[in-house]
């Protein structure tokens, strides 16, 4: 098969494989300019990574309602996809680095107004700056705790209910 072929025929999640998983990110980038920007754009920021959330969890449960068609059980395969994205979403993109990104520009902003003779905004600009550049290092450690955090908590409930039918 030519590689071009394989390439268009492999199903595109919209919300994993395009543009739009960056909107799961928004309210790291809220964090990252709330020394900036009035509260409501970091609100804001919040709303739009967790309707990303939200239809991510939607959309997961959708596509096992289609791939188990009328089967036995398809009412809690449906369920379990629904919550298991939406739950891990919102702690893999969402509550986590959101926390985590806040944490880092309070601390970085801080220590700039306890270190350095930098004016006020220079210092909220920096941490603006360093905020933005800690999002790529923070997501696959996340992204590897949570799945470890759900195989270990609420993935063994939904792998036990499975035993059982």
């Amino acid at each position: 098969m030519d590689p071009i072929e394989e390439k268009t025929s492999k199903t595109v999640d919209i919300y994993r494989d395009t543009w739009v998983r960056f909107l799961g990110y928004a309210n790291e980038v809220g964090e990252a300019f709330r020394a900036l920007v009035p509260k409501s754009f970091v609100w804001g920021s919040y709303a739009v990574a967790t309707v990303y959330v939200t239809a991510d969890a939607v959309d997961k449960g959708k596509k096992a309602a289609v791939a188990h068609g009328d089967n036995p059980g398809k009412t809690t395969r449906v369920a379990v996809a629904v919550v298991d994205t939406f739950v891990w979403q919102a702690l893999a993109s969402v509550i986590i680095p959101g926390f985590t990104i806040n944490r880092v520009c309070a601390a970085s902003l801080h220590l700039l107004g306890k270190t350095t003779k930098l004016p006020l905004p220079v210092r909220k600009w920096t941490t603006t700056a360093i905020g933005l550049s800690t999002i790529p290092f923070i997501i696959s450690p996340i992204d590897r705790g949570v799945d470890y955090l759900l195989d270990a908590s609420i993935r063994k409930i939904y792998n036990e209910e499975e035993k059982h039918k």
